[in-house]
């Protein structure tokens, strides 16, 4: 992910409905994204009541529950969430990159947007600061799923 985040365009989030997904590994994190998200929607406009969040296991179970969310036809985004810190094997490369495609392949079946917010770092350094510190990846997550709702919204009529 870039630091220079794009600019992004004052949302009502109020008409949207938004399921979350996200990982129970490195909670700590992942729970830091979680409320980083929440946060901005609410700040945005989404009723609380409007906001699901589904907890699995780890990365690679994300696009299941994302399809499995979509099903009910409820959500005008889904905002898929986790953490993965490279190890001393590719494990973590495997991971994030099944994790990817099957969000982007869910994406596309439901057509419904995803919005990837899976953290993949090189280091702990990295991840703390991407989830705990100076860089707010939680409400740039938030800022594209208002973006993608409101696209869907539009494009829909």
């Amino acid at each position: 992910m870039s630091l220079d985040a794009p600019s992004f365009p004052s949302i009502n989030g109020a008409a949207f409905s938004i399921g979350i997904v996200a990982s129970r590994y490195n909670p700590k994190l992942v729970d830091a994204l979680v409320a980083q998200v929440a946060a901005h929607l609410v700040a945005a406009g989404v009723k609380e009541k409007k906001i699901t969040i589904m907890r699995v296991p780890g990365a690679n179970e994300l696009p299941s529950a994302a399809q499995l969310l979509l099903a009910s036809k409820k959500y005008d985004v889904v905002v898929a969430l986790g953490v993965i810190i490279r190890g001393d094997t590719i494990h973590y490369q495997l991971v994030a990159e099944s994790s990817q495609q099957g969000l982007q392949r869910v994406s596309l079946d439901t057509r419904t947007p995803i919005i990837n917010g899976v953290v993949t770092a090189e280091n702990q350094k990295q991840a703390d600061d991407r989830c705990l510190g100076k860089i707010n990846r939680g409400a740039e997550f938030a800022r594209a799923a208002l973006v993608m709702a409101e696209l869907k919204k539009t494009l829909s009529k």
